[in-house]
């Protein structure tokens, strides 16, 4: 049965990993990106790695009306379909503080506007009965912390979504995996120095398809930042609140 993955940020470091494991696959792939002319380069590619078809549509995760021609293309589509959610923005703190009309562009890159997607999408997926969603969150949505807790919030606000998307999926057979990656070696990190932990686009990729074969709810990737973020959560808050993390 053929297996289309519709991709939301599908230019990013993370999407263009997890697109050219796909493709290997022979999965169908929907490209779904701002800039379309680097979504068609790559899906160029991902047809000469071996996807069964591939197409691309622009998309502005902060205009939904972008959202109607895939969700119409997603109702002509034969087999199962699948979505993958890599958008979101991360401006740095000090700049969100000196200008807060950003906190609006993070929220809804990060939770609102996938959401959006997702809740349009979600009545074909249930009547398709089978099929998976795999949302991208953050460790950084665990705990509000001194460095980013704009971006936290709004990946917070992400993780309770997709918690409860899958609650309501699983009962027509559709799977929703939460991924928190910590640091990952991509152009939204670059500005942030050395990171602890730090994982590749490729790695996050792999975990992804690790997790989706044993049906896990929710993956951290890379696996130490379970723990990592178990001890951070347990941290009193009058020790926290004086912790600069």
């Amino acid at each position: 049965m053929k297996n289309t993955w519709i991709i939301l940020g599908a230019t990013s470091g993370m999407a263009r990993a997890f697109a050219r494991q796909q493709a290997e696959a022979g999965d169908a792939l929907v490209l779904c990106a701002r800039n379309t002319d680097e979504a068609k380069a790559l899906a160029a590619d991902y047809s000469a790695r071996g996807a069964s078809d591939v197409s691309t549509f622009p998309i502005d995760i902060r205009d939904a009306a972008s959202f109607d021609p895939i969700l119409e293309d997603a109702r002509t589509r034969e087999g199962v379909i699948n979505v993958a959610v890599f958008v979101g923005s991360m401006p740095q703190q000090e700049a969100i503080d000196a200008d807060p009309t950003l906190i609006a562009g993070t929220v809804t890159d990060s939770f609102s506007g996938p959401a959006e997607f997702l809740t349009r999408i979600a009545p074909q997926l249930e009547a398709r009965g089978r099929g998976a969603v795999v949302g991208i969150s953050s460790v950084a949505g665990d705990r509000g912390r001194l460095g980013n807790y704009v971006y936290g919030a709004a990946k917070a606000g992400f993780t309770a979504y997709l918690s409860g998307l899958r609650n309501r999926l699983a009962r027509s057979g559709v799977h929703v995996m939460t991924v928190k990656p910590g640091p990952v070696d991509t152009p939204m990190t670059w500005d942030l120095g050395p990171q602890p932990f730090m994982s590749t686009p490729e790695a996050v990729a792999a975990d992804i398809a690790k997790g989706l074969r044993l049906g896990w709810n929710t993956l951290y990737t890379r696996r130490i930042w379970l723990l990592v973020m178990m001890v951070i959560r347990l941290i009193p808050e009058p020790i926290f609140k004086r912790l600069k993390i």
